[in-house]
């Protein structure tokens, strides 16, 4: 392995990890259980593939390179971030009221499909995404090697950083679920993430991030 790969893939881990919205939905829905941040941190990698599809085809270069493209990705992104801090910050409300049944109860299959859908939108919209895999990856392309095949490797290294670190947190959180659990903890989480996530979605929303 060369010099220049494992230092993309501790730049690249640590851009994984870094905390946002990726991390914060993951980490509320396996609150709710095992199955729902699993399946919330499969739809997180799901979304990069997305974007590995549009980095390695170049169509990132188009989305960064047109003004108004990349404002309406960014207000759909903030749109739905803002949507899911408004959840949360419901079922916390909830949660206080005694009214938690009416932010769960949905059948475990549907729940699923609901943290998979959820995890795949809060990364497939997320704007910061093209810009960081354009960004990133040529500066790990060695001079004189063909920039496809090195840009699709780069790519799917960080799709395989996701697949390892958001369902490791989802199944850290469930394991400390008994404590996370408990309704004040669990209430301080949900209202937590939910102020997290609205306050990234109003950002979003409300104006560039790059200029």
């Amino acid at each position: 392995m060369d010099a220049q790969l494992i230092a993309f893939i501790g730049v690249a881990a640590g851009m994984v990890a870094l905390p946002g919205a990726d991390f914060t939905v993951v980490v509320r829905n396996a609150l709710a259980s095992r199955s729902a941040g699993v399946a919330t941190a499969l739809g997180v990698a799901g979304g990069l593939l997305v974007h590995t599809a549009l980095a390695v085809a170049g169509l990132a270069a188009v989305l960064v390179t047109l003004p108004v493209l990349f404002r309406t990705v960014q207000l759909l992104g903030g749109a739905y971030v803002l949507y899911l801090g408004i959840s949360a910050l419901y079922a916390a409300r909830c949660r206080t009221t005694g009214r938690a049944g009416e932010a769960e109860g949905e059948p475990a299959g549907q729940g699923t499909v609901r943290a998979l859908r959820q995890g795949f939108l809060t990364n497939a919209l997320n704007p910061k995404a093209p810009v960081l895999f354009l960004s990133l990856l040529p500066q790990f392309v060695p001079d004189g090697q063909p920039p496809l095949p090195r840009t699709l490797l780069l790519a799917m290294i960080v799709v395989l950083l996701a697949l390892i670190w958001f369902p490791a947190v989802a199944l850290m959180v469930d394991r400390l679920g008994r404590r996370l659990r408990r309704p004040r903890t669990a209430r301080a989480i949900e209202g937590g993430s939910g102020a997290a996530l609205t306050g990234l979605g109003l950002v979003l929303v409300s104006g560039p991030l790059l200029h």
